[in-house]
């Protein structure tokens, strides 16, 4: 299903506790206290957990995304993530 800009019409692409992977890079925007902009936060291929589920502009979802091993929680959109549970219902297909 194709999620439009509008995705709090639909639920959370992402469960708290989940398990998902980096699908980009992500730098400092200038959001993310103590950090240069544009200074890499997380780098594509990294495993955090989703840790709470917030609202951006009243059109999307924002994950904040724990990064264990960095120490750090970073805010992520849908797009910038996919799960890295193994079983989950978006890795499954019909053969």
């Amino acid at each position: 299903m194709q999620r439009d800009e509008y995705e709090l019409d639909l639920e959370p692409a992402f469960e708290l506790g989940e398990k998902v992977r980096l699908r980009k890079q992500i730098k400092n925007d200038g959001t993310f206290p103590g950090r240069e902009i544009g200074e890499i936060l997380a780098k594509k291929g990294e495993i955090g957990y989703v840790s709470s589920i917030g609202t951006f502009l009243q059109r999307s979802y924002i994950y904040a995304i724990h990064f264990l091993d960095k120490g750090i929680i970073v805010g992520c959109r849908e797009k910038e993530l996919e799960s890295a549970e193994e079983n989950h219902e978006s890795d499954v297909t019909d053969e």
